[in-house]
């Protein structure tokens, strides 16, 4: 007997669905090159594996948020281009020098200590530098790329500045005036800057069109089966399941509760099944009393209110041979999509994804997980 016998739940990450996924992140940007946006754990799919499935698709630039993640990248991927979007603060230096991760560097100050670093280093260092050109969150805003634009020979002096960046803020909204804005000031900065590969675009960027494409693009959410631009038809394929196993089937008659604090009453003799999935393992409380599952490609209503470790959905219209125990219901996968989940809970589908918790395993279906 194995452990994935016996498993609660599992979430199954395909791959060959990511892989085809970054193939059509190519298809739709070219020719722009595809980065692998692989912060947060790969969105929760997880890093490594992720990563080795995208190198070899021939994937050879990937962005991080955290430095932890760039070294423990860099220990999967000993050639890879590595990008941290934290930038570079002092106390990091060190550890972005050893580990031959770039920073993209948010500021004057930040080009200024890694500069300083540059000066220590044969050959120099190379940098990505980003541009807010609206989201205000993180990047030069406009008064210091005007300060740098003057003053580039000596801040950048010892720098290989390799790409230069921003990110949309709207993106998801193909009708949002803000994307062509953002477009508009990201060139402007460009024009003023020393000649370097650009990037703007994430998945929903792509999504924009090529004009929105540059030298690269990073896709994050879309390699993962999401769409970036809910309620739009979304090119990417499923890559993840996340399923839970039955672990028990009662009748209840009409105006049974079910759950805590009776949030559910029945309105008619019913059939439950029980699940062993709950908030402990990432499916969100908001769900209760609104969200669905799935089983047997059959989707069944959630009852109650979501608890720790269990959740229990209205099997009534499921043949009775696919709700029996140690059979298994879908939350998001083949029938449920990422938005529909992310719909009932009322965020995102990014959160959706990040919010599994370690507590469930992860399966691979593909090559590389080895």
């Amino acid at each position: 007997m194995t452990a994935s016998s016996f498993e609660a739940a599992r979430l199954t990450v395909r791959l060959g669905a990511v892989a085809a996924n970054y193939r059509e992140c190519g298809r739709l940007a070219g020719p722009a090159a595809v980065a692998g946006v692989v912060k947060a754990d790969a969105y929760g799919l997880g890093m490594i594996p992720v990563a080795k499935a995208l190198a070899a698709e021939g994937c050879d630039s990937f962005f991080v948020a955290r430095i932890e993640e760039g070294v423990a990248l860099r220990r999967a991927l000993a050639e890879a281009r590595i990008f941290v979007l934290d930038g570079a603060s002092p106390a990091a230096i060190p550890a972005l020098v050893a580990h031959k991760l770039t920073p993209v560097l948010n500021s004057l100050d930040e080009i200024a200590a890694w500069a300083g670093a540059a000066r220590g280093q044969r050959g120099g260092l190379d940098a990505a530098l980003q541009i807010d050109t609206g989201m205000n969150r993180l990047g030069l805003p406009p008064y210091e790329v005007t300060t740098l634009a003057a003053e580039a020979r000596t801040r950048l002096a010892g720098l290989r500045v390799v790409l230069i960046v921003s990110h949309l803020a709207s993106s998801d909204d193909p009708a949002s005036p803000q994307n062509a804005e953002q477009l508009r000031r990201f060139r402007t900065a460009l024009a003023m800057l020393p000649p370097a590969p650009a990037s703007l675009s994430s998945s929903g960027g792509i999504l924009l069109g090529r004009d929105y494409s540059f030298d690269m693009v990073r896709p994050g959410i879309g390699l993962y089966g999401g769409n970036p631009q809910p309620g739009q038809p979304s090119p990417f394929a499923v890559a993840a399941a996340l399923t839970g196993r039955i672990l028990q089937r009662r009748r209840i008659d009409k105006g049974e509760p079910v759950g805590y604090a009776a949030t559910y009453r029945s309105a008619r003799p019913m059939l439950l099944a029980t699940v062993a999935l709950g908030y402990a393992d990432g499916l969100m409380r908001a769900i209760g009393n609104r969200g669905v599952g799935a089983i047997g490609g059959v989707r069944v209503p959630v009852v109650g209110r979501v608890s720790m470790d269990l959740i229990t959905l209205d099997v009534s219209e499921v043949p009775e041979a696919l709700s029996a125990p140690g059979g298994t219901a879908e939350f998001f996968g083949d029938t449920i999509r990422l938005e529909e989940l992310a719909a009932a809970a009322g965020t995102a589908n990014y959160e959706i994804l990040t919010s599994v918790s370690p507590r469930v395993p992860r399966h691979y279906l593909g090559e590389a997980a080895r």
